[in-house]
């Protein structure tokens, strides 16, 4: 009975919980078999190469695609039913950035997506005001989210995320073609929603942060590993989810170096001439 009533404590902490998740589109498998819980209040990496169904296990934790086979629960309810827990950051490649919206209007779409019925009133724009503030975008209310920087369009949809008021918070690839300014400032608003008690999922592509996740899932169509970065972040592992493609990235860097020292050097030379 004991153990009973630990199962049931265990269970209902947990922010995600997925069951044996298998996908295909057209027969063609794209996730096989995917188990994994993540706590409530912690910060999970999602790594993996393309193809891996990093973007489509999100979808299914969105409500936005049902499995072929398994489950996703998002704190104790089906996914489908828990979309207002849920808060979205997309890809850049997946917005329209010719639509005519403000800032301000992408922002205020958050409440819409909390359950905000009717036009937005004055607890809704002062909501979306404090979320500008957090992400110090405040300036930048009324400008056209187009004519913003990368790094800039992403605290737009983070602030959109915060103002949503969800649970969970699932971003795609938050830090690609952002400089290291811009991943700074984004990493310091990610935790700080953390440190809020949210729970938020990054897919990410830089293998160099990963240490700073509670915890990483390593994917490629199946689950590699799951666990603290110190535990499951290593050779074997990396090896495991990203096969020959993680030698070619490793080549690929190594080439650069050498490039960047031979630059080095050359201008060295050219500065005692």
């Amino acid at each position: 009975m004991a153990e009973q009533a630990s199962l049931r404590v265990e269970t209902a902490v947990q922010a995600v919980r997925a069951e044996g998740v298998t996908i295909a589109y057209d027969a063609r498998p794209v996730l096989r078999s995917v188990s994994f819980a993540v706590p409530r209040g912690g910060m999970v990496g999602v790594i993996g190469p393309n193809g891996a169904g990093k973007s489509t296990l999100l979808k299914c934790m969105l409500g936005l695609i049902k499995p072929d086979y398994g489950h996703v629960e998002i704190l104790g309810q089906p996914a489908k039913e828990s979309r207002r827990e849920v808060a979205y950051v997309p890809q850049t490649e997946a917005v329209d950035w010719d639509f005519p919206v403000t800032v301000q209007d992408v922002v205020l779409m958050g409440r819409a997506l909390a359950g905000l019925l009717g036009w937005p009133g004055k607890h809704d724009r002062e909501r979306a005001q404090h979320a500008l503030e957090q992400v110090g975008m405040t300036r930048y209310a009324k400008r056209h989210i187009r004519q913003l920087s990368g790094g800039q369009q992403r605290r737009v949809f983070l602030a959109r995320a915060l103002c949503q008021d969800a649970e969970l918070l699932l971003l795609d690839e938050p830090f690609a073609g952002v400089d290291a300014a811009s991943e700074h400032a984004i990493f310091t608003l990610i935790d700080d929603i953390r440190d809020l008690g949210k729970t938020v999922i990054v897919v990410n592509h830089d293998l160099s942060i990963l240490d700073r996740f509670d915890q990483v899932l390593m994917l490629n169509q199946r689950v590699i590993v799951h666990g603290p970065p110190s535990e499951v972040v290593n050779d074997t592992n990396l090896s495991a989810t990203y096969g020959g493609r993680l030698a070619l990235l490793d080549e690929a860097d190594e080439t650069l170096r050498q490039r960047i020292s031979r630059d080095d050097r050359h201008i060295t030379r050219t500065d005692r001439i």
